[in-house]
């Protein structure tokens, strides 16, 4: 017995040795890790949220940092923001050509002058702009456009699932390559991890180009799950195309089993606003493949005097927070109302500020967000800070009848977008987005109209509704909106 006492002795001291050398290790990464957040956190709460977790259990912490912490997208390269970059100099002539169909704003907008500036781009004029609503109207619309292109087709989707909706896309892209257009395919690999490489493999057979967004690609981006590409849009031939709230899945058309029916909004546009949705993609095919298509860049004008509209793109690479910055110029733009419909709603504390400030000045201040969840997180995260907005005057208005899902806003009554952005960090910092913002009256008062109808399907939230909630949904509600830097 003694003499097994003696031979355990060195093992247990060289098994604390190795449990202090990884401590040490673990807190000195945790250390360097800290440096890293302090010097890259878009936000002083996130900061000190992961400085102080990196330091005190970096076990745990410093994985989680380099999964889901960091804020910047190392490597992407944006053309409207790099002058130097190989996609810039390959666009520069084609983009002087669509610079030249930019429209001059009286006095009265100048305020739309900083959007134009973080679009890189001006309203570009002569488009025209189709309000989509829900799915059956949205795919119709896509599916008529994907038939009729005869030169090229641009696809991208942040969800594609293998299912009835996504094998009858999957054969119309086969269709129209047997036909001898070219079709490129994009789906975000996080969004779309369920689909089987058999899916995609079949499109590839069929001459289709395919690639995957590929967001951990880099070394600096290899762990990386923060950062997803959630823009969907379809281009045809440069002339037409489609930007909004659908993924491809059956449920956009059929409803959620737990959620009901599926309530979202799309837009159709067909001018030179196409061509800057072509951008967008062109920027996201060049990240995930480093080619830049050679496809045609001559703007199609289907009226003299059709409606402006702004293609905006966000994410991540941007050097400042392009969709949080946009949400507040709208904001501040309005002089009636601001109507705001989010499946997401965790707004950062400036977007929180202004919405308060406009409604005290008076402004009908609107915001349209789900009753039934399906991300439990950000619902409770919503409560810790809904009473303050009521209290300010801000309606809350919850969608009854299913799942909202559309992503747009009304400004008084002649400005009006709809996009993938959601009011929420992610959105704003984390996700790669597109927007669509349209000046146009006619445009604004369907715009009005889809949301009129929204909100009779609604219920306007009270005071009492966040006071009288039990103890244990106000704590949960606290605590999950401490995870709203990453919601």
């Amino acid at each position: 017995m003694v003499a097994w006492l003696t031979r355990s002795r060195p093992r247990g001291r060289r098994s604390w040795g190795k449990l202090a050398v990884f401590m040490l290790v673990a807190h000195v990464v945790g250390l360097v890790s800290s440096v890293e957040a302090l010097m890259s956190s878009r936000t002083s709460q996130g900061a000190i949220a992961w400085i102080v977790s990196l330091n005190t259990i970096p076990y745990v912490a410093v994985p989680t940092y380099w999964i889901f912490g960091r804020n910047t997208f190392e490597g992407y390269v944006t053309s409207r923001r790099d002058e130097d970059s190989e996609l810039a100099r390959a666009l520069a002539d084609k983009l002087g050509e669509l610079r030249a169909h930019g429209v001059e704003w009286p006095h009265e907008h100048r305020h739309l002058a900083g959007v134009e500036q973080l679009a890189k781009l001006p309203y570009l004029g002569g488009n025209d702009a189709t309000l989509l609503i829900d799915g059956e109207e949205t795919f119709a619309s896509i599916f008529a456009g994907i038939d009729a292109a005869e030169r090229y087709l641009l696809v991208q989707f942040y969800i594609v699932r293998n299912d009835d909706l996504g094998r009858e896309l999957q054969q119309r892209l086969i269709a129209k390559a047997s036909e001898g257009v070219e079709v490129y395919f994009l789906y975000d690999e996080i969004g779309s991890y369920k689909l089987p490489n058999a899916y995609l493999q079949t499109l590839r057979d069929a001459g289709v180009n395919v690639h995957r967004f590929h967001s951990t690609r880099g070394p600096g981006n290899r762990f990386q799950l923060n950062f997803r590409n959630h823009r969907k849009i379809v281009v045809a031939d440069g002339a037409r195309a489609w930007v909004g709230g659908f993924n491809v899945g059956d449920e956009y058309l059929q409803g959620h089993r737990k959620l009901g029916p599926w309530r979202d909004t799309h837009l159709k546009l067909e001018g030179p606003a196409a061509l800057a949705l072509q951008l967008v993609f062109i920027e996201d095919w060049h990240w995930a493949t480093e080619e830049v298509p050679d496809l045609p860049w001559e703007p199609t004008v289907p009226s003299v005097n059709g409606v402006p509209a702004l293609i905006l793109p966000t994410g991540p690479a941007d050097r400042f927070e392009t969709a949080s910055l946009m949400i507040q110029q709208a904001i501040h733009s309005a002089r009636e109302r601001i109507w705001i419909s989010s499946p997401y709603f965790v707004p950062d504390e400036g977007v929180q500020g202004m919405l308060k400030l406009a409604a005290l000045n008076g402004i009908d201040v609107r915001i349209l967000i789900p009753e039934r969840p399906d991300n439990l997180l950000t619902f409770y995260a919503a409560y810790a800070f809904l009473g303050p907005l009521i209290d300010a005057g801000v309606e809350i208005h919850r969608y009854q009848e299913g799942f909202l899902h559309g992503k747009a806003f009304l400004v008084d009554d002649v400005w009006a977008a709809v996009g993938t952005v959601n009011l929420d960090n992610r959105s704003f910092r984390l996700n790669f987005e597109v927007t669509a913002l349209i000046m146009d009256r006619e445009f604004a008062s369907d715009v009005e109209a889809m949301f009129d109808r929204d909100f009779a399907r609604s219920r306007q939230m009270t005071a009492e509704d966040i006071l009288d909630r039990p103890l244990w949904q106000r704590v949960a509600g606290r605590g999950a909106y401490l995870f709203a830097p990453v919601l």
